[in-house]
Parts: structure tokens; C-alpha cells; sequence
């Protein structure tokens, strides 16, 4: 089969099989991108952590992200080992977890306030859970609804309960921000790009190059983004508990060393580069502090 320059091509007997003309073609791209944007400004609301307008479907609604959340975190206990509840472990990740989550809405106020927004309050209605796995990962979770979980790799680079409670504030941060609604929501923008780039007859290669400019332009600056919003909302709850935030700096010094070092330039990651993480938050740590010493009622004489 030969290649026809007109950007058709010819079988055997020199018949034509037709494709989309270019101006066709810009007029479905073109269709596709109204459709996207139209998605993108009815499904807009604002954060109350960020102050931030943040693209979450609005079909999707906090109990419906609560199910998903304990969908997969049944998923993941019925394929993963939890240690013994009763275990010293367990026990010391659940202290921490019980203050953390005691301070999800002093913190969201005084952010709310803040930024100016309205407090939502959905922590009201999830319903945590934490369990320790047994693992050699250095890493922990927590899943739409307040579903948690914290590998045993991690115990041996936190080192104390105040880094603990750094990476655990991070984490249940992820699920107050709903940034697994966040993702999801731009999961159905890459589909639609996806849908775009196909229905065009845009080749293979066009429809990579297209996925991989939104990919580097869109997706990893929004992943990276949240990595931030989370350590300082993270820091946040910890601090406002009675944690030691400048445990943050250590903690993410004993990570990267954990990790061997990045393999990966930040432009081409899901997360901040581990050096630009680090100074982030020792800009954030005065304020950290200040919400340790307003909120904390150990810190108060």
C-alpha cells in the first residue's frame, strides 16, 4: 500500500481511502476543546485550604468518593498483611493518627480564614480507620473517606513520632484537599484529549505527541502541586497537634537518602524535587510554628 501525499491513501486497484481533510479535522479539535472547556468551568469550585479554584466533577460527591475510598482500601488489606492492631506499632499510629485528626478543623478554619473562603468541613463525615502494613516500603496512605495505612519501612527512616506525624499529616492532607476527585476529574480531560486526538484522525504518533505536551504542560505541574498544597496543610495539622514541624527537614533529608537519590528531573515528576520540597518548607516553618504555639495546648503555659 503506497502513502498518498494528499494525506489519503491508495490500495491495489488505486482507490482512495478518504480521511479527514484538515479543515474537518481542526473543526472536531475545535468541537472537542469547547466541550473541554466547557467541563473545565461548570465543574470549578473553591478550596477552602488553598484559597484556590480547583477543577472536582461535580457528579461526584463526597459520599460517593467515600466509597470508592473504602473500596480500595478493602482491596488493599484483602492482598496486603496488616500487622497486630494490639502491636506497639499499630498502637503508636493510632496515637498519632487520633491528634492529627482532632485538629482537621481548627486547621481548615484558620486556612479558610486565611484565604478568605468558606470552611466545608467534610472530615465531619469520614470515618478513619489506620492500620500498620507490613511491608519494607517507607511510605504510608490515606484514601478518600479517612482510610489510612502506614507501611513498616517507613518506622526506620521517620525515626520518631514527630517526623511520623509529618508524613501521616501529608497524607490525611491528600484526602481533605480531595485531590483523588481532582484526579479524577483530570482523568476525564485526558480521555477527552484521548477522544479528541482519535475522532480528528490524528495518527499514532500525533495522538502520543499530544498526550505527551499535556502530560508535561498540565498533569505533572498539577501532581506536583498537590505534593506541595499537602506538606503544607501536612505541616499544619501537625504542628496545630503538638507535633514538632522543623522534624519535617530531617525526615525529608532521611528520604531522599532512602531513596537513593532522584532518577528523575522534577519537570518530568509526579513530586518536587526533594532539595526544592525541603526549602518549601523551611519558608513554611514559621508559620508552623505559630500554629503550634496558637493551637497546641501542650505549647501554651
Amino acid at each position: 500500500m503506497s502513502n498518498d501525499p494528499a494525506g489519503g491513501s491508495r490500495g491495489r486497484g488505486g482507490t482512495r481511502r478518504p480521511g479527514l481533510s484538515g479543515n474537518v479535522r481542526w473543526v472536531v479539535l475545535l468541537g472537542f476543546a469547547v466541550y473541554a472547556a466547557f467541563y473545565w468551568f461548570s465543574n470549578r469550585s473553591e478550596d477552602p485550604y488553598t484559597g484556590q479554584k480547583v477543577l472536582i466533577d461535580s457528579s461526584l460527591d463526597v459520599e460517593q468518593e467515600k466509597a470508592l475510598g473504602l473500596q480500595a482500601y478493602q482491596e488493599i488489606l484483602a492482598q496486603e498483611r496488616p500487622v497486630d492492631p494490639n502491636s506497639q506499632a499499630a498502637q503508636q499510629v493510632r496515637a498519632i493518627a487520633q491528634r492529627l485528626i482532632a485538629k482537621t478543623e481548627v486547621v481548615e478554619d484558620a486556612l479558610a480564614a486565611e484565604h478568605g473562603t468558606q470552611p466545608r468541613h467534610y472530615a465531619r463525615d469520614f470515618d478513619w480507620d489506620v492500620n500498620v502494613i507490613q511491608s519494607d516500603q517507607a511510605n504510608a496512605f490515606c484514601l478518600p473517606g479517612g482510610k489510612m495505612a502506614v507501611y513498616t519501612g517507613l518506622f526506620p527512616v521517620a525515626q520518631n513520632a514527630d517526623a511520623m506525624a509529618v508524613v501521616m499529616g501529608h497524607e490525611i492532607a491528600h484526602a481533605l484537599l480531595r485531590h483523588g476527585a481532582q484526579r479524577m476529574a483530570q482523568q476525564k480531560l485526558t480521555q477527552i484529549g484521548q477522544i479528541a486526538g482519535a475522532a480528528s484522525g490524528m495518527d499514532v504518533q500525533q495522538q502520543q505527541m499530544m498526550m505527551a505536551a499535556m502530560g508535561y504542560g498540565y498533569l505533572l505541574p498539577y501532581a506536583r502541586s498537590h505534593e506541595t498544597q499537602a506538606d503544607e496543610v501536612g505541616l499544619m495539622l501537625a504542628a496545630a497537634a503538638c507535633f514538632d514541624p522543623q522534624q519535617a527537614i530531617p525526615l525529608w533529608q532521611r528520604m531522599e537518602a532512602a531513596s537513593g537519590g532522584r532518577t528523575t528531573s522534577e519537570f518530568a515528576s509526579t513530586h518536587p524535587d526533594p532539595g526544592t520540597r525541603i526549602q518549601n518548607l523551611q519558608a513554611l516553618m514559621p508559620k508552623a510554628m505559630e500554629y503550634r504555639a496558637r493551637y497546641c495546648e501542650q505549647a501554651r503555659p
